[in-house]
């Protein structure tokens, strides 16, 4: 038995699951997040928990078991507390500026600066002009935010330069030698 998968997920006051047509909806104070349960797995809703059990011992069915309970409780997280993702963008006239809470204006080198428009539900914060900080009730959604956002720019081995995670360390490399 999966031991993440037979955990139940509890439902914290202020936050309704539903299920209907095979998919779970989640629905709190940060927004609203469904998600698809998958053949062979069986979602049952108590009044304070929500139990994930799995139709048989099928490797198939025995890898989606904890997968979905993880989803679940990951969307229970998510309309109560949140994510978040912070990025530092490094190099000298490197930075970003806010456009409303659903908009970013990168300068990373380039010769035109980078807009970047959130999804729906997605936030942008911009306390410094190189930290950016990506917010919102799907975990899913402001991890790839924040690493489309990193793709603009990667931090480059040599001199450090670019969009990273907050905290990423980046291997640096020596460099050319000078000649004799």
């Amino acid at each position: 038995m999966s031991r993440i998968g037979k955990e139940p997920v509890p439902i914290p006051d202020g936050v309704d699951v539903t299920l209907a047509d095979g998919a779970v909806t989640v629905k709190g104070p940060k927004g609203e997040l469904s998600e698809a349960v998958p053949d062979g797995i069986t979602v049952e809703i108590a009044d304070t928990e929500v139990v994930v059990t799995r139709a048989s011992d099928q490797r198939e069915h025995r890898s989606l078991h904890g997968l979905t309970r993880s989803l679940i409780a990951n969307m229970v997280t998510g309309v109560t507390q949140g994510y978040s993702k912070s990025l530092e963008i490094v190099g000298i006239g490197y930075r970003a500026q806010a456009r409303g809470n659903d908009g970013l204006v990168i300068q990373a080198g380039f010769s035109h600066p980078v807009e970047v428009t959130a999804p729906e539900g997605v936030i942008f914060e911009v306390p410094s002009p190189t930290r950016i900080t990506v917010s919102g009730p799907s975990k899913q959604v402001v991890g790839q935010v924040a690493a489309n956002i990193r793709a603009i720019r990667k931090p480059e081995p040599y001199k450090g330069k670019g969009i990273r995670y907050a905290g990423e360390q980046v291997r640096r490399k020596a460099g050319k030698a000078a000649g004799i």
